[in-house]
């Protein structure tokens, strides 16, 4: 099966065709094509180089981005455009050379609005910095709270510059309502590093760098897990995929990987790792904390109950921080199974750490 980045090789070639604009991501195209135009699944991946269910997952993606007011918004105008373009009778009397009058334009200047829109996201960047903006308002406004309900205007900008930083993700929703709130994403700050004149490459240097300082180790918790990000994903019910619970015994045995000192086992496979927890070879020094020795124990037994593939895929997706879709793969699962193993493990791990009891707890 072709990932979605495949979809790039072909996209210059397909979205010329269908008159949607250069700026516009991937998946916006893809879901446009499939709604506006009524163009088939198989053929939007037959013309972009990847397979059907690649172009139903975008698709699927955007229509439910579609809660966010300024991304449904923008995705309105651009179907309402395309519907209007393909009923238009088509012109075979002439050629002009310049563009028709009566051709529907996407969205007006669009290369300046994307520059606006990077020139105004790195106001963002800022502590307590975002975007606001109300409904059936032209305008859209970043501001910074200063304090005591003080707010700062750091610049105001058109609407539609916001719903082009919001389709292509660079803000994410914060607070809906008749005034809305944004503020900057991972996506917004990758894209602000990617650019050459952006000062401190997209991030805000909080102290002045020391370079005689030893380089620290990564705090525990200072990455999002991927099952924390998985917990967050509801059906049409809206019921989460993963409740509390499995969500803690995740959280739990991440803290035990943590304090049993296994970070020299990032390459042991389960089996692997249960042999050298009962051998007590673990590579790395066997000297720790207090603590270090039940930490040991715990994930001991957890491996026990869960055994070999159940047991590999906790350890990657709860203790190593790999994502789903790549341990999968690492581990030879077909596509879109790999959430239904870890679920099936988180619900085992529940099990053993109701047996340990609250005696086993951790401090913290």
């Amino acid at each position: 099966m072709m990932s979605a980045q495949l979809c790039t090789s072909h996209a210059r070639i397909a979205h010329s065709e269908t008159g949607l604009p250069d700026w516009l991501p991937k998946g916006a195209r893809l879901y446009l094509s499939h709604i506006a135009q009524g163009q088939t699944l198989r053929a939007l991946g037959r013309d972009h180089g990847c397979h059907a269910s690649t172009v139903l997952r975008q698709v699927r993606l955007f229509e439910n981005r579609r809660d966010d007011p300024l991304v449904d918004n923008a995705l309105r105008k651009l179907d309402h455009a395309l519907r209007e373009k393909s009923t238009m009778p088509p012109q075979k009397e002439f050629r002009a050379m310049t563009v028709c009058s009566n051709a529907p334009t996407l969205h007006p200047q669009t290369n300046s609005l994307t520059q606006e829109a990077r020139v105004a996201l790195p106001h963002l960047l800022r502590s307590g910095a975002g975007l606001i903006v109300a409904a059936d308002m032209p305008k859209a406004a970043i501001t910074c709270d200063q304090g005591d309900g003080v707010s700062e205007c750091l610049a105001a900008l058109d609407r539609s510059v916001a719903e082009v930083m919001a389709l292509h993700g660079w803000i994410t929703l914060r607070k809906q309502g008749r005034v809305s709130s944004y503020a900057i994403s991972a996506a917004g700050r990758l894209a602000l590093r990617e650019q050459p004149d952006c000062p401190h490459g997209g991030r805000v240097q909080m102290f002045a760098p020391d370079d005689d300082l030893p380089a620290r180790r990564q705090r525990y918790g200072l990455q999002e897990s991927p099952v924390a990000v998985l917990a967050r994903r509801r059906d049409k019910a809206g019921k989460c995929f993963l409740d509390s619970a499995q969500l803690q015994a995740a959280e739990r045995l991440r803290e035990d990987y943590i304090m049993a000192q296994l970070d020299g086992a990032a390459t042991m496979t389960a089996t692997e790792l249960q042999a050298a927890l009962e051998a007590r070879a673990v590579p790395g020094s066997n000297l720790g904390r207090p603590g270090t020795k039940a930490a040991r124990e715990r994930v001991l037994d957890v491996l026990r109950d869960l055994g070999p593939g159940l047991g590999d895929m906790a350890l990657r997706c709860c203790c190593r921080l790999e994502g789903v879709e790549a341990a999968e793969q690492a581990m030879g699962y077909c596509a879109r199974s790999g959430k239904i193993v870890l679920r099936i493990a988180l619900e085992r791990m529940v099990r053993q750490y109701d047996k340990m009891g609250a005696e086993q707890m951790m401090i913290g």
